[in-house]
């Protein structure tokens, strides 16, 4: 099992645990992937949920140059809903895991 597919397995198990959610394992990898190789690195593979400079970078360079999305209040609004559903007190945020309630969330699995 390469060290992708192990890290797939693990943000799969985070999504059942810690969000209540199957996941769509196909969409999974292709987010994981498409993170490339910040999910290699012990910083960059998480996002923290109480900095706000990393959620804004979260909204530009994801859900808006990524996922397509106009710059609104709708932004916001989805990904604190994200955020409160992996659970703000859970300081491990897995960046593939965030972009993967995102994508569901803003139902844009089509960029994938």
């Amino acid at each position: 099992m390469s060290k992708r597919d192990e890290l797939i397995a693990k943000y799969a198990a985070d999504l059942k645990e810690k969000c209540g959610v199957t996941a769509d394992m196909d969409l999974l990898t292709k987010v994981t992937i498409g993170c490339g190789p910040s999910i290699y690195n012990a910083d960059s593979s998480t996002v923290s949920g109480l900095d706000d400079a990393e959620l804004a970078t979260v909204k530009n360079n994801f859900l808006i140059k990524k996922l397509g999305l106009k710059d609104s209040a709708d932004l916001d609004k989805g990904l604190n809903a994200v955020m409160e559903q992996y659970g703000k007190s859970n300081r491990n945020k897995y960046r593939a895991v965030v972009y993967y309630l995102l994508t569901k969330h803003f139902k844009k699995e089509s960029v994938y």
